[in-house]
């Protein structure tokens, strides 16, 4: 699959996994939700492995990636984000964790020293302005209250941590680790840490029967977590964190869309402005069109050529 194909499955999926998540919340604690999530996702990811007759054997140290994986991208992080949207509004929880994109760049030269272009700065700054722009409604109506901070904190460390598991991912894969095989395992280790963390904070495993919460955690454990991981780590693979990372720039736009499509939401100027803000950041930070330009100037070079033989 190109990296184009990549890179729009992950965001219009995960795009649209913060709609799935409301449906998750309240009957069922957030932890217990995650290792049902997870825990599907596992057995199926696995099932599918053993089906391919893929290899499932690692080493030791191979095997510690995989836990510090499922710690901190199938567990804490998620722990963290679906504990916030207790305390703060889905939107607020999209401006907070989009901050994502800034420490993937961070962590990015910090742990592998690589180098940074400056375009890179410039769309991600344009992509966090227009994220700002697009909610700026529910933005500035926020009332900073003790709540309104917790859920903050609790998704920034959320972002955080995705960002660090972010930058296993990416060792990982340097390391020839297959991606398929990577999340088996750290959905696997990820699932363990929530179901434990779960029954120290003495929550019970009660499920949900509604049909909306049903449907919800098999769309958010097969194409929420199988779907968007695999197609978002194997693009951070191939182009590094800190350019893959502008898709949670896009997660928001995309639930603005499917919010006017089903929800009735009607453009405004600063919905517009928000999505050309992002979307030209898009295409500074990941260099969309340059590929089409470069073989603009290449027939035009072709003809100039032709018309001086032909002088």
């Amino acid at each position: 699959m190109s990296n184009t194909m990549l890179y729009i499955v992950s965001v219009v999926v995960w795009g649209s996994t913060w709609f799935a998540i409301s449906f998750q919340l309240g009957n069922v604690e957030p932890e217990v939700s995650l290792v049902y999530r997870y825990g599907i996702a596992t057995a199926l990811l696995i099932g599918w492995c053993l089906l391919r007759h893929l290899p499932m054997r690692f080493g030791l140290f191979t095997h510690f990636r995989f836990m510090l994986l499922g710690l901190l991208l199938f567990s804490l992080n998620y722990i963290a984000t679906y504990s916030a949207q207790l305390y703060i509004t889905s939107a607020l929880n999209a401006v907070a964790f989009s901050t994502m994109m800034w420490m993937n760049v961070l962590n990015t030269r910090l742990f592998f020293g690589t180098r940074i272009e400056a375009k890179v700065y410039v769309g991600a700054a344009l992509g966090m302005a227009g994220v700002v722009v697009l909610f700026w409604p529910e933005v500035s109506a926020i009332s900073w209250s003790d709540k309104t901070l917790l859920g903050v904190t609790y998704c920034l460390s959320g972002a955080l941590l995705a960002s660090l598991g972010n930058m296993v991912s990416q060792s990982t894969q340097k390391q020839a680790v297959p991606v398929l095989q990577s999340n088996a395992w750290g959905m696997f280790y990820g699932t363990l840490f929530t179901a434990l963390i779960a029954l120290r904070q003495g929550h019970e495993f009660t499920f949900d029967t509604s049909m909306p919460y049903v449907a919800s955690l098999l769309y958010l454990a097969v194409f929420g977590s199988i779907v968007a991981f695999g197609t978002y780590l194997k693009l951070l693979g191939r182009i590094g964190a800190h350019k893959a990372g502008y898709a949670v720039v896009m997660f928001p736009v995309v639930a603005l869309i499917l919010s006017i499509m089903f929800e009735g939401l009607q453009f405004e100027l600063h919905i517009v402005t928000g999505v050309l803000l992002v979307l030209v950041g898009n295409v500074i930070v990941l260099g969309i069109g340059r590929g089409k330009l470069q073989l603009i100037d290449v027939i035009k070079r072709i003809k100039l050529q032709r018309r001086a033989r032909s002088v």
